[in-house]
Parts: structure tokens; sequence; C-alpha cells
């Protein structure tokens, strides 16, 4: 598969090198334009693949067109792309907040796909929420599927409205469990515990937690009450949380990341 980034940031580098590591694409067949030299040749030369000054070039021979550039960017960018994109490019864009309609009518184009990606695709373990108009052809959605299952796991929503949703989830959502971990680590170092220990303590606990509550297929409730003893040292821990309003605290953080989701796309 032919692929051009438009865009080679963080998450684009990212893509490019999750497309490797799962035989998507040689490195001889993505292209990638951006706007510092030195970001171009730090991309060819790590992957081997072409890196471009200009968008059309970058795009021009592309199967899959991915724009991979800050919100901030993307009108200049649509304005720079608009009327070169052949009718059988499949065009797919990760920037927050500009939507399906905006995307259309930035590149005169009626078959876009937009998908809101989360940061653990670094490391080609992230999920991924995407969708696309009701022009989009099934080979256009096929080829988002292994683009983006090159990520990690991926999930087609029929309705644009769920991409909002998940970004105050699933995109913002390491931010929050990254802060717990910060928290619980500082709270284990308090309590004697060496911060190297701590750290680890902490991080095989959420890991063993979460592959337990995947694998076991049981809801978190159960499996915590099945830890919680009467009387004991995770029941009383628990009362702590529950009269700090975990619960409550983060309801109003994904609502709040919800909100700026729909106000950052003009809603």
């Amino acid at each position: 598969m032919r692929i051009a980034f438009i865009g080679g940031g963080n998450m684009g580098e990212a893509m490019i090198r999750s497309i490797l590591d799962g035989g998507v694409a040689e490195a001889t067949d993505i292209a990638a334009s951006d706007v510092s030299e030195a970001r171009r040749s730090y991309l060819s030369q790590k992957y081997g693949i072409a890196a471009l000054p200009n968008n059309r070039s970058a795009a021009e021979k592309a199967e899959v067109i991915i724009l991979a550039v800050k919100p901030v960017s993307m009108p200049e960018v649509m304005e720079d792309l608009k009327g070169s994109i052949k009718p059988g490019q499949t065009v797919l864009s990760i920037a927050a907040g500009i939507t399906l309609a905006k995307l259309c009518q930035g590149l005169d184009r009626k078959s876009v796909v937009r998908a809101m990606p989360n940061m653990p695709a670094l490391i080609g373990e992230g999920m991924t929420v995407w969708t696309a108009t009701g022009d989009t052809k099934e080979e256009d959605k096929q080829r988002a599927r292994l683009v983006l299952g090159a990520l990690g796991k991926q999930v087609f929503v029929p309705d644009e409205k769920y991409i909002d949703m998940a970004t105050a989830v699933s995109g913002s959502g390491p931010a929050y469990i990254f802060l717990i971990i910060e928290s619980l680590v500082d709270a284990a170092v308090r309590i004697g515990l060496p911060r190297d220990l701590a750290h680890e303590l902490v991080l095989e606990t959420v890991s063993g937690s979460t592959h337990l509550i995947q694998k076991s297929g049981k809801h978190p409730a159960e499996l915590r009450n099945q830890v919680t003893s009467p009387g004991g040292t995770t029941a009383e821990g628990l009362h702590q949380l529950e009269e700090g309003s975990l619960r409550a605290l983060l309801a109003r953080a994904i609502i709040a990341a919800y909100e700026k989701a729909k106000a950052l796309r003009g809603e």
C-alpha cells in the first residue's frame, strides 16, 4: 500500500513506525511532507522513507493520504491539497476537532475518513475510534482499517458524534491514567517505599488489573468486591476514595473534555 503523510510530527512518526512494523507498507511506499527540513532529514534517515517539502508531491502517487498536521495548520493544508486528490485515493485525517464537514468543504471532496487515535499508538497499543462520510467506499474503509489497525485496536463508529466522546475518554484518557499512576507512586513513597520499587509495584498493578478485566470478562465492580475483605485494608482505602468523590471527579473530567472537544469544532 502506498501511503503519504501530510505532517511528520510525533503522531505521524508513530504511525509510520507502526505501519512499517506491521508490514502494512514498505519504506519505499511511504512518503511524508513536513515544513521542517531537519524533521524531513530525520524521518528519511531513520525510516528510509521519502521526505518531501511539498504536500502535493508527497500525496501524488499515494493510495492513502493521511492528514497528520496540527488542527491550526489544517486550513492551509486543505487549501494546498484542494483539487489535487484523485477519486481513487483515500483521505484519512487524525486532526482533532476538524469535522467531516470541514474536511469535505476544505478539500472539495465527499469521501473522507476521520480518526481519533491516542498516545499508546506510539508503541502500537493505541485505541483508535474512526468514522467516515456516507460517500466513503468500502475499499476506503478497508484501507483505513489496515492503517489504523497497525496502531493497536480500532473501532468504526457510524456517527461522528462518538468521535468527540472518544476524544474525552480514549483520547484524553491516557493523561488521566498517567496522573493516577503518578499519584499512587507518590503516595507509596510517602509511606516509605523506595521510589523505584513503588514505580514497579504501581505499573504492574495497573497493567495486571487491566489484563484481568479483559481476560476474565467480569465487571470491574465484581473484581473489586472480590479483593475487598470486610473491615480490611482495601475497604479502608476505598472508603477514602469514595469520601474524596473520585467517581464524581473522573466524571467531571470526562464531561469537561467532551464539552471542550465540541467547542473546538465550533458546536
